[in-house]
């Protein structure tokens, strides 16, 4: 498994959450200021739409540049120099009227999330032990839940008082949190200091094969004598041949090979974009609909926030008994059947304020969607290939709320917010219950890993066996070593914010 053998580095956990927290805060503080504007011009529903579409499509269309360029760059380079990029187009854009300059400013600070994002996925696993990954998680989603929380507080104070300029300058300030988690993080990953890792790593992991292989032909030699068979079964090839990179990680690993990352991404790609558009029609639904100040709105979108902080505590606790990845799986079908269900309740309010212990609950269910999905893909997706794997996990839930967004602003001109709003809800539901028999499926496919004493994965059960003695020799290009992927999907089955569906209500995703 690729993550840290030695002490974990909960310093590198503490700085680096903090900074995302707090660029977190600043991105809601300015979506929620834009939005308030549009909707305070006049602008429709197909404006609001736009601003988010231009927020979203950099995230899905440079997900494989920037993937890549994230698992090959040097982190503290990456976070840097796009730190101080992004805080100059904050300025820019804190400064700009012209609504077209507006668009292209907004795109541009989300090619730079494209990149940063999955870089911080990425390095979370690499600053911890495996055991204690859930405890990283949560605290990530705790830091990212409580900049989301204070932002759109803060926005509704502030936008009444000062306009746009300031939340966005504010944002602008933000950014130079990440610079500065660039600067001292110790943890680092991608570029030459990979490349060097790897090879001791490679080593290590050369002389500890050769240790057990000699092991394992020791006991062999004496099970013969002795008249017995080997317990890993008569015949069984000390070496499997299968390709590995240091820690025992296989080479081979692609999502449409997984089916359980790969039913993953879809499921939640496909609820999203059923509820996606609950972030268009929000902003409606409580203005006018409900009659809500621009504060109430803001009060509204901070109790999900609110909600996300237990939500990921309570599945970091349940994450430690869960070592089929299967569970985690259904854990996230779970939360998303949650998240829909409370989008539905809230077309039945009459007044904005009841809708607070709704998104409350529907906020903790997206909380728990976050860990259990970051804890997934960091258990099944090798270290090389685990910045690509998130930013393709949130290339396909990007996607799903560009749909989302689509559908809802288009909807907004011909019907009234409620509605769409139960529709929405409803519609995440139906999505869910499709999908039940689809996850079984995926999970009977990939059975449980055992040792050759018949227990389950020997690294969580405290040892490590050498590669020759891991059940079936190969690991399916997995990162958890012993965990076999299901055999290969027929060929052609594939998966293809700062105003952005990784931070907005229902997106199933952080990326912390």
């Amino acid at each position: 498994m690729s993550f840290r053998t030695e002490t974990s580095r909960w310093p590198d956990v503490w700085l680096a959450s903090a900074a995302r927290g707090t660029t977190i805060c600043g991105d809601f503080l300015a979506a929620t200021a834009l939005a308030l504007a549009l909707q305070g011009a006049g602008a429709g529903g197909l404006a609001v739409s736009g601003l988010l579409l231009a927020a979203t499509l950099p995230l899905v269309v440079l997900a494989p540049l920037a993937g890549r360029l994230a698992d090959r760059v040097d982190s503290r380079t990456l976070l840097v120099t796009i730190g101080l990029a992004q805080t100059v187009i904050c300025v820019l854009l804190a400064v700009a009227d012209d609504p077209v300059l507006v668009v292209v400013l907004v795109a541009l600070l989300a090619c730079g999330l494209a990149v940063t994002q999955p870089c911080l996925a990425a390095l979370l696993p690499e600053m911890v032990r495996p055991a204690d990954l859930p405890r990283a998680s949560a605290i990530s989603q705790t830091a990212v839940s409580l900049g989301a929380l204070g932002g759109p507080v803060l926005a509704g104070l502030l936008v009444g008082q000062f306009g746009t300029r300031v939340p966005l300058l504010v944002d602008a300030a933000t950014y130079l949190a990440l610079m500065v988690a660039g600067l001292l993080l110790r943890t680092r990953r991608g570029g030459r200091r990979s490349a060097a890792d790897q090879a001791g790593r490679a080593d290590q992991a050369g002389r500890a094969d050769q240790a057990g292989r000699a092991d394992q032909a020791g006991r062999a030699d004496q099970a013969s004598e002795a008249g017995q068979v080997p317990a890993g079964g008569e015949g069984r090839a000390v070496g499997s041949g299968s390709r590995v990179n240091p820690g025992g990680t296989g080479q081979g690993w692609r999502l449409r090979r997984d089916p359980l990352m790969l039913v993953m991404v879809v499921s939640t790609a496909v609820v999203i974009a059923a509820i996606g558009g609950i972030n268009v029609i929000e902003v409606f639904f409580i203005r006018e609909t409900l009659n809500g100040s621009a504060t109430t709105y803001g009060l509204v979108g901070a109790a999900w926030m609110a909600g996300m902080l237990p939500g990921g505590w309570l599945a970091a606790q349940l994450a430690r008994r869960l070592d089929d990845d299967g569970a985690l799986v259904r854990g996230v079908l779970i939360t998303l059947a949650g998240c829909s269900l409370m989008v539905l309740l809230a077309a039945t309010v009459p007044a904005a304020g009841l809708l607070v212990p709704l998104w409350l609950v529907g906020g903790a269910a997206n909380g728990a969607d976050n860990v259990f999905a970051n804890l997934l893909t960091a258990r099944r997706v090798p270290e090389a290939m685990r910045a690509r794997a998130y930013a393709s996990y949130g290339a396909a839930v990007q996607g799903g709320s560009m749909g989302g967004y689509l559908v809802g602003g288009a909807l907004l001109t011909g019907f009234a917010p409620r509605p769409l709003i139960a529709a929405a809800g409803a519609a995440g539901l139906v999505v869910v219950l499709v999908f039940v028999p689809v996850v079984a499926r995926a999970a009977a496919r990939v059975p449980p890993a055992t040792d050759a004493g018949g227990s389950s994965d020997p690294e969580r059960a405290g040892t490590t066996a050498p590669e020759g003695q891991r059940p079936g020799g190969a690991d399916a290009g997995l990162a958890t070593p012993g965990r076999p992927a299901g055999p290969e999907p027929k060929a052609g089955v594939t998966v293809g914010s700062w105003l952005s569906a990784s931070h907005a209500r229902g997106s199933g995703t952080s990326s912390s």
